[in-house]
């Protein structure tokens, strides 16, 4: 068994996909109408082929609940992997990111960092030591 979608609740899709794929450096995977909305994901560059994150719109009132109430607990949505999460950080900063937390050591050899996606969530990323 493996993970081969996972959902991120966004409040606006055509946003979430310029922040995904032109700040954050994913590659648009699957862009199908469904309804009124559509079925839209995102995958690593260095990885087409594996785990794609879905783009899922908020418009469930259960959803925008969930969304909201993490968000202003300051809890991430989800955890993206970084190699060298310093260097990152910098390219994110001078991409206009928002940083709620700068890069900090939470335990020995993991070091993350977090922000807004401008699309209802903050994001985790991390790296860990080699």
């Amino acid at each position: 068994m493996k993970i081969i979608f996972t959902s991120l609740f966004v409040n606006d899709q055509d946003k979430a996909l310029k922040f995904y794929t032109g700040i954050l450096g994913f590659v648009k995977k699957s862009d199908i109408v469904a309804g009124e909305y559509r079925w839209l994901t995102v995958v690593s560059p260095d990885d087409q082929n594996g785990t794609e994150l879905v783009l899922e719109p908020n418009a469930n009132p259960a959803a925008k609940t969930y969304q909201k109430a993490i968000f202003e607990q300051s809890i991430p949505a989800t955890s993206f992997g970084v190699s060298d999460i310093r260097a990152e950080h910098e390219r994110l900063k001078k991409l206009d990111v928002k940083f709620t937390m700068e890069p900090t050591e939470i335990m020995e050899n993991v070091t993350i960092a977090v922000f807004d996606d401008t699309c209802g969530n903050l994001i985790q990323i991390q790296q860990r030591a080699q």
